[in-house]
């Protein structure tokens, strides 16, 4: 079951795998076991990606203010 604490349009940091740096992801959509989206940083920045759930280790929070 997908984790019910990510939406659509939240940025979380995706962890390092392969020859690719920890990089920051938006989600598009919660799937059961990844998310859908677009990287936003890093050398996949612009590409769709669909990286499973465990691979998410942080998230941005909005600055308050």
């Amino acid at each position: 079951m997908a984790d019910p604490d990510y939406c659509p349009g939240e940025v979380v940091v995706i962890a390092a795998f392969d020859d690719v740096p920890e990089h920051l992801f938006q989600i598009d959509s919660v799937e059961e076991d990844c998310v859908t989206g677009f990287a936003l940083t890093g050398p996949l920045q612009g590409s769709y990606g669909e990286p499973a759930l465990d691979l998410i280790v942080g998230r941005l929070r909005p600055a308050l203010g």
